[in-house]
């Protein structure tokens, strides 16, 4: 590819300020190019990350996507594939790691945007909840339930128990939508009033419910549902 140099699997990368300056600037094609040739040879890496990126649109995309969907690409044997899942979990745990110690409620862009990145490709419904405490910094973020492809079962009674066990004092709960749509069903509408009944009456405070799908974050907060 333009810019880069050729690189073999066995070759070690070039190191210094340069090199790194080199990578912060690289379009999507161009850094999943440098990240494969690690694992390739330099003319299949360039076909399989042209490949990727045709299939799933950017950088943050591919690294998100399903084992499965990857390695479903000829071009992408099951080790490049478990690379780009080696560098979506370091991803995650460093986004994860970003949030804490930081007022969750002044951090709303980088909070969705890490919700984004762990549940926006997820093949399955699943819910999620951020567990802050009195300066609604992050104590923990569990999953607390799966389900398939159009529904998860939500129960009031186990977030709240586990919200005490924490010593919480205020939710944010998520779950996401395969279909990509995030507009929320009348269940979902009714499961987060479910929550916030249950939540008051341990004075623990429900900040917001967001619905992340692939085409955008629905807020209930900002819709007025909460």
């Amino acid at each position: 590819m333009a810019g880069l140099p050729r690189c073999e699997p066995d070759r070690e990368p070039s190191r210094g300020r340069g090199q790194a300056d080199l990578f912060q600037n690289l379009e999507e094609r161009e850094l999943l190019y440098a990240l494969l040739c690690h694992c390739l040879p330099w003319g299949s890496a360039a076909t399989a990350a042209a490949e990727l990126v045709e299939r799933f649109g950017t950088f943050a995309e591919v690294i998100a996507a399903p084992h499965h969907e990857i390695t479903a690409l000829p071009s992408v044997p099951p080790a490049a594939a478990a690379l780009l899942k080696c560098v979506h979990g370091a991803a995650l745990r460093l986004g994860q790691s970003s949030l804490r110690k930081k007022v969750l409620l002044k951090h709303w862009a980088q909070l969705r945007d890490y919700l984004q990145m762990t549940m926006a490709r997820e093949p399955v419904e699943q819910f999620r909840v951020l567990f802050l405490d009195t300066k609604n910094q992050l104590i923990e973020d569990e999953v607390c339930n799966r389900g398939d492809v159009n529904h998860v079962m939500i129960y009031p009674r186990q977030v709240i128990k586990r919200a005490i066990e924490l010593n919480a004092t205020a939710l944010i709960v998520a779950h996401n939508h395969p279909s990509g749509d995030p507009a929320p069903s009348q269940q979902d509408i009714d499961k987060t009033r479910e929550i916030c009944r249950a939540a008051a009456t341990f004075e623990i405070v429900v900040h917001d419910h967001l619905v992340i799908g692939r085409n955008g974050t629905f807020s209930f907060r900002e819709a007025g549902l909460l």
